[in-house]
């Protein structure tokens, strides 16, 4: 969809960009949700985790899935909108479609809508703030009360609609698609550790390469044989740029750069790539550029002479139980056996490698689908009227 094709509003209850055979269509209306919807929450029933039957049914609650049930007691297309523990935030995902067969706790609305699609609906209520709607504070809920009252905006016309719900349920398959995708390449991925590593009592892999297929067994060591720590020169906890600097502050979290900063002498050097481990949050990070260390709680990990970094990250990435057999902490980590082949062969580099692709293309393909949320995020903010935070 071009801007060409769309005019562009300047006042009213009117989207800024519209369809060319919308464009004399007039305003929009504004109507409380109650009157778009019926609400089924009689419907609902919640289930204590100790009563529930493992099943092929998805139980949602107040922001998705949590877990999977042998019964359902929906079986059509609804939405879901979080009663307590959700986020109701612009672009929060305040609101999801359910469809098939489910089963609903007594944490998310449900509503069936009258007049309008679910995407509309769907995407008109993450569009919006409903954070003023909220009322309490242990734990804040959106009463079905509040929830009725809230002010929803849409076309008169029902062939607007109808257009506006088809554009976004193309870019909805888009993107599922894209993260099918996407995971698909970690599936992969996971699938070839499996083989490239040996499984665990054993040092010969599944799958070698084949100019190593007779190189013989692996070593066997535990990390604490393999490894040093790095202490950094000084640690960064304020002050720190959010996003210029020419150097990233690193922490455990997620995301793992808290940070930037332009502060030399708090610098770690990278004359080799560091792992750095969070003690707290088990997330593992590669670094192969220069860094500060941010707040307390991670670790820098400098690999000897005998395994490359990128080989050990590998590694410990694939171990079979995951990050959380370390025991949220750096003294279990150390007593990890590691099984890796001579460096001197070669072998380590030809996975780490391998492997090291295979994360780009994941990386690339993360990013194509956070191109195409933001795309459509960009594009719903023009096609709706300027949602304001509603007032309760």
């Amino acid at each position: 969809m071009s801007d060409s094709s769309m005019n562009e509003p300047t006042s009213g209850l009117v989207p800024r960009l519209r369809f060319p055979e919308f464009r004399e269509a007039g305003e929009w209306e504004e109507k409380p949700l109650g009157k778009l919807c019926e609400i089924l929450n009689n419907r609902r029933q919640p289930i204590t985790s100790n009563n529930r039957v493992s099943g092929p049914y998805p139980y949602y609650g107040a922001s998705g899935i949590v877990d999977y049930v042998a019964d359902f007691i929906f079986d059509e297309r609804l939405v879901l909108m979080g009663e307590d523990g959700a986020k109701w935030g612009a672009f929060e995902k305040t609101a999801f479609i359910a469809e098939g067969k489910y089963w609903v706790n007594n944490h998310a609305h449900v509503l069936k809508p009258r007049g309008l699609s679910d995407v509309l609906l769907e995407a008109i209520l993450t569009m919006i703030d409903v954070s003023p709607y909220i009322t309490g504070a242990a734990p804040p809920k959106l009463t079905l009360g509040k929830l009725k009252k809230i002010p929803i905006t849409v076309p008169a016309s029902v062939l607007e609609k109808q257009k506006i719900a088809a554009c976004l349920s193309s870019l909805d398959a888009l993107i599922a698609a894209q993260a099918d995708k996407l995971d698909a390449l970690k599936t992969h991925k996971k699938g070839l550790m499996q083989q490239l590593f040996p499984r665990e009592g054993e040092t010969v892999p599944r799958l070698r390469f084949p100019e190593f297929r007779e190189a013989g067994e692996w070593n066997t060591k535990l990390v604490k044989g393999l490894i040093s720590t790095v202490t950094p020169p000084k640690k960064l906890t304020s002050n720190l740029y959010e996003d210029e600097g020419r150097f990233p502050v690193i922490d455990q979290s997620q995301s793992y750069i808290c940070g930037w900063t332009d502060d030399e002498e708090a610098l770690v050097s990278c004359d080799v790539p560091l792992l750095v481990f969070g003690d707290h949050t088990c997330v593992l990070k590669i670094v192969d550029q220069p860094f500060a260390q941010g707040a307390d709680g991670i670790k820098i990990i400098k690999a000897n002479r005998e395994v490359e970094p990128a080989f050990l990250y590998q590694y410990l990435l694939h171990n079979p139980v995951g990050m959380e057999s370390y025991k949220r902490h750096f003294s279990t980590l150390k007593e990890k056996i590691v099984v890796y082949p001579d460096i001197n062969t070669g072998e380590q580099q030809k996975i780490a490698a391998c492997l090291s692709s295979l994360d780009a293309l994941i990386a690339a393909q993360a990013d194509k689908l956070d191109a195409l949320k933001t795309h459509k995020k960009g594009l719903m903010q023009q096609l709706f009227p300027s949602p304001e935070a509603v007032a309760a």
